[in-house]
């Protein structure tokens, strides 16, 4: 959280020099600092950041209940597929004394809560995906009118090729980056990560912490 913080912040500065550069560039009045902070231009930048992002942790949440890479860390066993039964889940009659509370109910609390994980990251996945949208349409069309040219609504800003262009490539880079993670994990090592094998573990070990 502490690299977070300093990173969003020393992005916020670099942002909003940019932004005055380009204010002056067009003789338009500076903006301080504080008022950076609250524009659309900063708010659809982190937004569309954050929104890919969750995406690809909800998604590869989801993928790992049911498909599986062979030697890889980020893969369960190949026998181990699906959802997996409540005894090995510890749910309902299975739960221990200490097992979270909605996990002992059973009924549809236990279902919310065995599911509970990406609910969570897609409600955030498209409450910043909306930022993203909603921002990005409103600098859009502060940009229109900054060169006399008619704003967009917001179904036609959806059709428009800068909203995509934006979007897609932050979703292409995380696929790529957990791919490659899931790849190279069968066949290279970090000694003491959690999320490398053994040194020594073979390569077709799957699902193995070292």
């Amino acid at each position: 959280m502490v690299i977070f913080l300093v990173t969003i912040a020393a992005q916020s500065q670099a942002g909003w020099r940019l932004y005055r550069d380009d204010q002056n560039t067009h003789h338009q009045p500076a903006v301080s600092y504080p008022r950076y902070l609250v524009t659309s231009e900063f708010s659809a930048e982190v937004m569309e950041n954050w929104q890919s992002e969750f995406l690809q942790f909800t998604l590869y949440i989801l993928a790992t209940v049911w498909l599986v890479q062979k030697g890889s860390n980020e893969s369960k066993q190949e026998d181990e597929t699906g959802r997996e039964d409540d005894h090995k889940q510890l749910v309902g009659r299975y739960a221990n004394a200490d097992s979270p509370r909605w996990a002992r109910m059973g009924g549809w609390r236990t279902t919310v809560y065995s599911n509970s994980l990406v609910i969570a990251m897609t409600a955030i996945f498209f409450l910043s995906w909306f930022g993203h949208f909603l921002n990005g349409w409103r600098s859009f069309n502060a940009d229109q009118r900054a060169h006399r040219q008619a704003t967009v609504s917001w179904t036609t800003y959806l059709h428009e090729p800068e909203f995509w262009d934006t979007t897609l490539q932050n979703w292409q880079s995380e696929f790529l980056a957990v791919g490659t993670m899931a790849a190279f994990g069968i066949y290279l090592r970090q000694r003491g990560s959690p999320e490398s094998k053994h040194v020594g573990a073979p390569h077709e070990q799957t699902a193995s912490s070292g």
